[in-house]
Formats: structure tokens, C-alpha cells, sequence
């Protein structure tokens, strides 16, 4: 089946859905992603951001651009977050579009370089993500990678 990858902006019709999503994926409170999501929606400003891919009504995968990801390096802004693809949809590509898609509304808006923080070794690689250093987690305080884009 074919999928589509929207911006929650072409669709705030789903804004309670997506956010009911990510939750249920990453167990960050429900009200911090709606917090986001509603600031996303409110302005016309690259962050906060929010993606979807779709299948038909159906969540397949989703992303965030937000000012920060729970780390302790504020300088390093904006960071990609809370990639994630339903484990029947891996292996398709889906994932590296919704990194083409986030990257290239950045661009638009200004942006010129992008974070993310990840437990992953390889999978960021592929699409040209380059290791950056190691930051600590704000919350348990356990160190994390952190990667950026483009590749300095």
C-alpha cells in the first residue's frame, strides 16, 4: 500500500491522533507532545514541527523537530526527535524520507544544521548524519549520542 508523508500543518486534523501516537511510542507524557503539536500549529515558525506518514487513516511513522531533545547541550538547536516506524513498515525507507522531509522545511526556514540524539550506531549513517559528541540526558543523567546534519 502506498503511504504519504504529511506535515501536521497540512493536517491538524490529526493532531490529537499523532500526539496519542508518539506517546504510545516513547512514553513522553501525552500533554508535552499536544504542548508541542499546539505550538507547532500556532505559528508558521521550522520548530516546533511535527510529520507523519500515512497509510490511508493509519500512523505508519512519525518525527519531530523541536528546540531541544532532553539533553543537556541547549546550543545545539534544533533537534530531530522521536523518529519512529511501526516494526511491519521498517526496511522501506520510510524513516529516511521523514528525514528528508524535516531537513528540507529546515533548509526553508533557514536552518542550516540539525541534531538528534540516539542510542542507534548506524541507522542515521545512511542518510548522511555524522556523530557529533556525547551528551547527557536530562532526566537520568546517562550519557547519549548526539548526531548532526550536514555532516561538518
Amino acid at each position: 500500500m502506498q503511504y504519504e508523508i504529511v506535515s501536521l500543518r497540512e493536517r491538524p486534523d490529526l493532531a490529537q491522533s499523532a500526539a496519542a501516537w508518539f506517546h504510545e511510542k516513547w512514553q513522553v507524557p501525552l500533554a508535552d507532545y499536544m504542548q508541542s503539536i499546539e505550538a507547532c500549529l500556532a505559528n508558521h515558525a521550522p520548530v516546533p514541527q511535527w510529520y507523519l506518514a500515512l497509510e490511508g487513516a493509519r500512523i505508519i511513522a512519525g518525527i519531530g523537530i523541536i528546540e531541544n531533545d532532553f539533553h543537556n547541550r541547549k546550543d545545539l538547536s534544533p533537534n530531530l526527535c522521536a523518529l519512529y516506524t511501526e516494526p511491519d513498515r521498517r526496511g522501506r525507507g520510510i524513516g529516511g524520507r521523514l528525514l528528508s522531509r524535516a531537513w528540507a522545511d529546515l533548509q526553508a526556514g533557514g536552518i542550516c544544521r540539525a541534531y538528534l540524539v540516539t542510542e542507534l550506531t548506524s541507522f542515521y549513517e545512511r542518510y548522511g548524519w555524522a556523530f557529533h559528541c556525547m551528551v547527557q540526558d536530562t532526566e537520568s543523567s546517562q550519557a547519549l549520542r548526539l548526531y548532526t546534519y550536514p555532516a561538518e
